[in-house]
């Protein structure tokens, strides 16, 4: 289960990177290797929107992310990099 998690993994739904911390829960209450706790709780998903719906409200955390890059991203240049990244995610793959 950790090893997994040593290859940084991301939520399949929103694609925040994945750690112990913030894993969803399935409905027994175990850790879902997949999702993370603001897309996943109780096996259930907790928004029940579009790829495209996931995307707008991924956007506004666009500061959060630049945080972590070396050169920031505007809210248009990260909406334009989660269209071609979610549908490569397991929940929106067609």
């Amino acid at each position: 289960m950790d090893k997994e998690l040593n290859q940084q993994q991301f939520c399949q739904s929103c694609g925040m990177p994945l750690n112990e911390e913030v894993l969803g829960t399935n409905t027994d209450g175990s850790k879902n290797q997949d999702y993370c706790i603001y897309c996943y709780k109780d096996g259930k998903f907790l928004q029940d929107c579009t790829m495209d719906e996931m995307i707008e409200h991924c956007a506004q955390f666009v500061d959060e992310v630049n945080k972590q890059l070396p050169k920031p991203m505007t809210k248009d240049e990260y909406k334009q990099m989660m269209q071609g990244y979610f549908p490569l995610l397991k929940r929106w793959k067609k």
